[in-house]
C-alpha cells in the first residue's frame, strides 16, 4: 500500500532532517513519544552511549528493524521514525498492522559513529563485518535482541553512495534491496525466498513512484554481515540501501521512498499477503551498476591539458562533518573517456554555455589543469 503525498507530509518527523542524525534527536522523538511506545535501553556504545529500542504494535508476526548501523548512513532513521508516527497516527491501516504485527525497532545502533558521521564505531570496526565474532558491544546488543525477540522478520536498514545506477541506465538507483544469500552458492531457501517476495511486494509500490530507480545489490555471500548471519538463522531478512535521488543530496526525497517501501513491507505481512508475490519477479529487478559519478565532465582535455582530446573527468563528493552538517567536498575520482559513465550533474566542455557555467562553480579550480 501507500499513501499520498499530502498525508505523508502529514506524519514526516519535522525534528530530523538532512543528512546528519546523532543519538540526541532519537532520545528526543522518543521522549516526545513515551506514552505510545515502549521504549528500552538495550545496551551502550564503545563510547558509552545509550543504544535505545522502541516496541509497539500487538500482533504475532514479529518485525526487528535497525538503522544506522553504519553511522554515516542516516536516510533510513528518519524514514523509520516518519514510520512511527504514522503508525501512532491511528489510521485504519495502522491499526491492522498495529493488531498484525508486533514491531521492534533500534533507530541508531552505532551512536557513536553517528556522532562523527563516520561508517565505523568508535573502534574503527565496521560492525556489518562483525556478525560472526561480535567484537563490539553494538554487536553484542543486536545479536541480544535478535535472541531476545525471536523475530520472524529483519528489516536491515542501509544508505548507499551516489555511484550506484540501475542495471546499465542512467536511472540512479534511489532504493535498493537484497534477499541476503545464506550459503556461498547463493541457492534459495525458503527464507531467502520469502525476503524476495516482500521485496518483490516492495518493488511493485516504488515502480509507481520513481519507475526504473530500484535496484538489486549485489548478494556475494559473507558470514560475517549480519543481513547474511539472519538470513543463515532461517529468519526473513531484507536489506535496504537508501541512495541518490537527483539534486536530493539531503536525501528527503529517498527518505519518503524508503518510507513507502517500509509501509508495503510490514502491511503484506500484516496481511498474510506474501503468497500473491513470485519470486521469481525479483530476479527482475535489474542489478546495480557502479557508473555514476557525480559530476561528469565531457571533453575536459579542454581545459586541463594533460588529458587527450575527448578525454572526460569523474568527479565524487567526499562527505564532511563541518559544524554540526555535512558538506560535500568535489575530489576527481578518474580521469579517461569514461564512455559509459554518468554525471548527476554533466558539462561538457565543447558546449560555450556548458563551459561558463563550469568555470562559475566552486570546484572548478581544483578540476582544471
Amino acid at each position: 500500500m501507500s499513501i499520498s503525498q499530502s498525508e505523508y507530509k502529514s506524519i514526516k518527523e519535522k525534528s530530523v532532517s538532512g543528512r546528519y542524525v546523532v543519538n540526541e534527536q532519537i532520545l528526543d522523538f522518543l521522549e516526545k513519544n513515551k506514552k505510545q511506545l515502549l521504549i528500552k535501553t538495550v545496551g551502550k556504545s564503545v563510547q558509552g552511549r545509550e543504544i535505545k529500542s522502541l516496541q509497539l504494535g500487538k500482533g504475532p508476526s514479529k518485525i526487528l528493524m535497525w538503522s544506522q548501523m553504519h553511522g554515516n548512513e542516516s536516510t533510513t532513521t528518519k524514514a523509520v521514525l516518519d514510520f512511527v508516527n504514522f503508525l501512532n497516527a491511528g489510521s485504519v491501516s495502522a491499526k491492522l498492522i498495529l493488531e498484525h504485527c508486533t514491531l521492534l525497532i533500534i533507530p541508531i545502533l552505532n551512536p557513536d559513529g553517528a556522532a562523527v558521521y563516520t561508517r565505523i564505531n568508535a573502534n574503527e570496526i565496521d560492525l556489518n563485518r562483525d556478525a560472526q565474532n561480535r567484537t563490539q558491544p553494538e554487536s553484542v546488543v543486536l545479536k541480544n535482541v535478535f535472541d531476545g525477540f525471536k523475530p520472524d522478520y529483519c528489516f536491515n536498514l542501509h544508505d548507499q553512495r551516489t555511484i550506484f545506477n540501475v542495471g546499465k541506465t542512467p536511472k540512479p538507483a534511489t532504493v535498493s534491496f537484497l534477499a541476503p544469500a545464506h550459503d556461498i552458492e547463493r541457492s534459495i531457501s525458503r527464507t531467502r525466498g520469502i525476503s524476495m517476495q516482500l521485496i518483490v511486494a516492495m518493488n511493485q509500490v516504488l515502480q509507481e513512484m520513481i519507475p526504473g530507480q530500484v535496484g538489486r545489490y549485489d548478494d556475494g555471500f559473507n558470514a560475517n554481515c549480519v543481513g547474511d548471519s539472519f538470513q543463515m538463522l532461517n529468519v526473513p531478512t531484507i536489506l535496504f540501501e537508501s541512495g541518490h535521488y537527483p539534486k536530493d543530496y539531503e536525501r528527503e526525497h529517498t527518505r519518503e521512498y524508503i518510507f513507502h517501501a517500509i509501509l508495503q513491507g510490514v502491511t503484506i505481512v500484516a496481511e498474510n499477503a506474501i503468497h500473491k508475490f513470485q519470486q521469481k519477479d525479483y530476479f527482475k529487478i535489474p542489478e546495480n551498476g557502479k557508473l555514476f559519478f557525480d559530476v561528469l565532465i565531457k571533453n575536459a582535455h579542454i581545459i586541463d591539458s594533460s588529458l587527450a582530446e575527448g578525454e572526460a573527468l569523474g568527479v565524487l563528493y567526499k562527505e564532511v562533518l563541518k559544524e554540526g552538517s555535512v558538506a560535500f567536498e568535489p575530489l576527481v575520482d578518474k580521469k579517461g573517456p569514461l564512455v559509459e559513465c554518468y554525471g548527476h550533474e554533466t558539462y561538457d566542455c565543447l558546449n560555450e554555455i556548458n563551459l561558463k557555467e563550469l568555470r562559475q562553480q566552486s570546484f572548478y579550480q581544483m578540476i582544471k589543469g
